[in-house]
């Protein structure tokens, strides 16, 4: 197959090495020193720098089963509720049992939680969705600061190699198909800057998320989906695009806040501060059983239903009741970012509303991280395990990328020990064997038209009419830049892959005519699980469109026009992803 690839120069520069590592959050570090330690050359490439992964933003904790009482098997049982019917089970399980070992081999490498001071066991806490207290934190709410920090340092002081504020480009092939390395742009000056490659066996991607797809999102600025873009574009299945993750407490800044919003972590509600309208009406009562404790997508879709009938643009937290010492003890980095927006918690409700927070699904993988394309691992947020389903548990993201991060360790480790290479070979572009064909890149400009688009017509509330909407407004701001396509450069790539990714949810969101987790279809406002319990598989493909037949009590699905490149779109026969892959 031509290859489809984004415009950019032939690499200038290269690096030789034996597996190469995408994002430098807990996945991609851990990734890192577990090859690393298993006698393997590793070289980490990370957007920013190396402690400025999307790990170090997350404040809640990491679930796993480590408190009296609690079992595996109880975690496993709130992971497939929140999940809506579309989680693995055999990768949950996977995760609940794996996960406390996984997390003490973290503080073996330096991590530090909260301890309580009597006992010196971890202090665990709750959140929505699990009925016991599971979450190990750290910093009181700077649990992913404080990971960050343990394993940048562990790779620092291993000597693993790094190419920081280095922006991924796209797979290398070999001439049998299989990961042959990376192409990237350093963001920089220096012996490595501008397009260069890594040439790697094998190649994991750990790039996090694609929350900048949306105006407002708690995503970090370098959040542009450039993982899943960049698999799609290298032939890897992707799944699960449709079901984003809106954090229902985000602090509420004005209807014209766009950007990375500051975070209200679960962990607040999880403490025992409520939700509350206007009035003070504790609205998540007798909406569910765990009333704010409830999974994500139920709180979230609360808030977005009281908002409407006020007639508000959000809704507020109360944590008054914790009193001045709480807020700082255990809620220091939240207490200062309200203190920093003019909001005092001791003192006043917090204002918040949904915004955009995590992708349930990604490039899809098997048990041991490895994608369709042989070579190509994937794991953390990028990654579709099958672990979350419909909507993520929270404090199973960190999880998530510990445990599979160590299954594609052992996998790597496990495999032939890569060839001795003394120096090296020369730099080459993706699939150099015939004219590739390009992705006309889009305008930096356009970034801001793609979040907007995104935000009114594919959020958190969503219809035929609005996903139509958006997909042609989509479609219109690929076919301005055809005709004069952009220049090659960190912003025009970024805007190209947010595009991607942009019109895969989309086309998603408009096949699932069903209301399942985080996708919310005011049109089709059941769970419907005769026709959707399973999921969409996309590939990407410079070939006309090609769909697979409908199911007899299925309507034909609506062609998706992406036109070059172009969406093939088929269905798993139930939940289950898992395969062997070679």
């Amino acid at each position: 197959m031509t290859a489809i690839r984004l415009d950019a120069p032939l690499p200038g520069w290269v690096l030789d090495t034996d597996v190469v590592v995408v994002g430098s959050g807990v996945a991609g570090l851990t990734v890192a020193l577990r090859c690393a330690e298993a006698g393997r050359r590793v070289t980490v490439v990370t957007k920013a720098s190396l402690d400025d992964g999307s790990t170090r933003w997350a404040q809640g904790g990491i679930a796993a089963a480590l408190g009296d009482g609690d079992t595996p098997e109880q975690h496993l049982a709130d992971t497939l509720v929140a999940g809506a019917g579309l989680c693995d089970e055999d990768a949950v399980r996977t995760l609940v049992t794996e996960g406390p070992a996984a997390l003490r081999r973290l503080i073996a490498t330096g991590a530090a939680f909260d301890t309580d001071p009597a006992t010196g066991a971890i202090e665990l806490t709750r959140e929505g969705g699990h009925r016991r207290r599971r979450i190990a934190h750290a910093g009181g709410d700077a649990t992913g600061a404080e990971v960050s920090r343990a394993l940048v340092g562990a790779v620092r002081e291993a000597g693993i190699e790094t190419v920081e504020h280095a922006l991924v480009l796209d797979l290398i092939k070999d001439a049998e198909g299989r990961a042959a390395g990376v192409t990237l742009h350093v963001m920089g000056e220096g012996a490595r800057d501008g397009v260069g490659a890594v040439h790697a066996p094998a190649v994991v991607l750990a790039t996090g998320g694609m929350g900048q797809v949306f105006s407002a999102t708690t995503n970090p600025a370098v959040s542009t989906g450039d993982g899943v873009a960049l698999a799609l574009r290298a032939g890897a299945e992707a799944s699960d695009l449709e079901f984003v993750q809106f954090h229902p407490t985000v602090m509420f800044l004005g209807p014209d806040a766009q950007g990375q919003q500051p975070l209200v972590s679960e962990a607040v509600r999880g403490e025992g501060a409520h939700l509350v309208d206007a009035d003070g009406v504790r609205f998540m009562v007798g909406q569910h059983e765990l009333a704010e404790l409830a999974p994500r997508d139920i709180v979230a879709k609360g808030i977005m239903r009281r908002m409407r009938e006020h007639g508000a643009d959000h809704m507020y937290l109360d944590g008054r009741h914790f009193g001045a010492e709480m807020w700082k003890q255990r809620f220091p980095t939240i207490f200062a970012a309200c203190r920093a927006h003019g909001f005092d918690p001791v003192h006043d409700l917090v204002p918040i509303a949904p915004a955009a927070h995590y992708a349930s699904g990604g490039v899809v993988t098997d048990l041991r991280g490895r994608t369709s394309v042989p070579g190509l691992y994937a794991c953390g947020e990028v990654a579709c395990t099958g672990v979350h389903g419909a909507n993520r548990l929270a404090s199973n993201s960190l999880l998530e990328g510990l445990v599979f991060a160590e299954r594609i360790a052992a996998d790597v480790a496990a495999g032939p020990v890569p060839e001795e290479r003394t120096a090296p070979t020369a730099p080459t572009a993706p699939e150099a064997k015939s004219p590739p064909w390009e992705i006309p890149l889009l305008p930096a400009r356009a970034r801001a038209d793609i979040q907007r688009v995104m935000t009114l017509g594919a959020a958190v509330l969503r219809s035929a009419a609005s996903l139509d909407g958006a997909a042609a407004e989509l479609r219109a701001v690929r076919d301005a830049a055809r005709p004069a396509p952009a220049a090659p450069c960190v912003e025009t790539w970024e805007a190209t892959n947010l595009l991607l990714v942009a019109q895969v949810l989309v086309e998603c969101a408009r096949r699932r005519t069903e209301t399942r987790g985080s996708h919310w279809r005011e049109d089709h406002a059941d769970r419907d699980d005769a026709r959707w319990a399973r999921h969409f598989l996309v590939t990407l493909t410079p070939d006309p469109v090609r769909t697979e037949a409908p199911e007899a009590d299925e309507a034909p699905a609506a062609r998706t026009d992406l036109a070059d490149p172009a969406l093939a779109v088929r269905t798993t026969a139930g939940t289950a992803f898992h395969r062997e892959t070679p």
